[in-house]
């Protein structure tokens, strides 16, 4: 008997603590249903309609997705594009971002001071950042042509070419990458017990050996985050490369990528159904990344 009374305090102790639980996750749930959830239902049902804001939605069946696909040339140009800016922009982040990261990691005196620089992007303005970066790009008095003529190096024309804007365009990004992505990996070199190092450094293993053989190792789960990180990202790159090279997709669309023809189709064209079916494909090609990556990812966990 007495064990049963002394189990109902306890279930109604439970009881209580459940209900304050779900007191305090309901507002979170309902913001994430609000915000998260409704805008992603709204935007599937879009991708099926035509509708420019102003009338009724018109529904037209999978005719947004047949003329993404059949018809619109434009849609395997923003493809090639991004896929060019995503790679020329995910390998010099992630190498840097190491080289970086290890350098923070690193006992060394005003190591603070390199610190307090190397995360300044991630506080300061995108596009006003890129604005500042567009005027180092001018082909005419720019401080990159400036520093090349003292070399006796012609001007390259950074804004103007199609192939050296998009070079421009992967620059700012990898800048404006960079910093979080070695903050990323930062914090996992940070977690790596101190007495492997010290037991490498006693085996005789160098600097560079202690690294490839201690550190990757371990940061794996972090390196792969940064990937699958800067993927996305690439992919939903919009205000650097409308900033620089402007909203019409720079030089012979040179920079003409994703975030552009998103920008074009929903906001110049008035074409929202458009726009959003555009917004599911590179969704679902980014789903079928980060998935390939995640299972890479965990098959060379699995193998070390």
């Amino acid at each position: 008997m007495m064990a049963h009374g002394s189990d109902r305090p306890r279930s109604m102790l439970t009881r209580r603590r459940a209900a304050a639980g779900r007191a305090f996750i309901t507002p979170n749930l309902l913001a994430v249903l609000v915000f998260l959830l409704f805008p992603l239902a709204f935007s599937l049902y879009l991708s099926f309609q035509h509708w420019d804001m102003f009338g009724d939605p018109e529904f037209l069946g999978t005719a947004n997705y047949r003329r993404l696909f059949a018809e619109d040339p434009l849609f395997y140009i923003a493809l090639r594009n991004t896929v060019i800016f995503t790679i020329a922009t995910l390998i010099p982040t992630v190498v840097i971002s190491l080289a970086v990261a290890a350098a923070l990691n690193a006992k060394l005196k005003g190591i603070g001071i390199f610190r307090g620089i190397m995360f300044m992007p991630l506080v300061a303005s995108t596009a006003a950042m890129t604005i500042v970066w567009g005027f180092m790009f001018n082909t005419e008095g720019g401080l990159f042509n400036t520093v090349l003529g003292w070399f006796g190096i012609d001007p390259v024309r950074w804004l103007i070419d199609p192939v050296w804007a998009m070079v421009s365009l992967c620059l700012v990004s990898i800048w404006k990458s960079v910093p979080f992505a070695a903050a990323v990996l930062l914090a996992a070199m940070q977690g790596v017990p101190g007495d492997l190092y010290e037991a490498a450094r006693i085996d005789g293993a160098g600097g560079p050996q202690r690294f490839r053989s201690i550190t990757l190792p371990l940061i794996r789960p972090a390196l792969g985050f940064v990937f699958v990180i800067s993927i996305i990202n690439s992919f939903q790159a919009f205000d650097q490369a409308y900033v620089l090279t402007g909203g019409h997709g720079g030089p012979e669309t040179g920079t003409y990528i994703f975030g552009i023809m998103l920008f074009q189709n929903a906001f110049a064209f008035n074409d929202l159904g458009y726009a959003c079916a555009l917004a599911w494909v590179v969704f679902a090609i980014l789903l079928l990344l980060t998935y390939l990556q995640l299972r890479l990812g965990r098959t060379g966990t699995e193998e070390a």
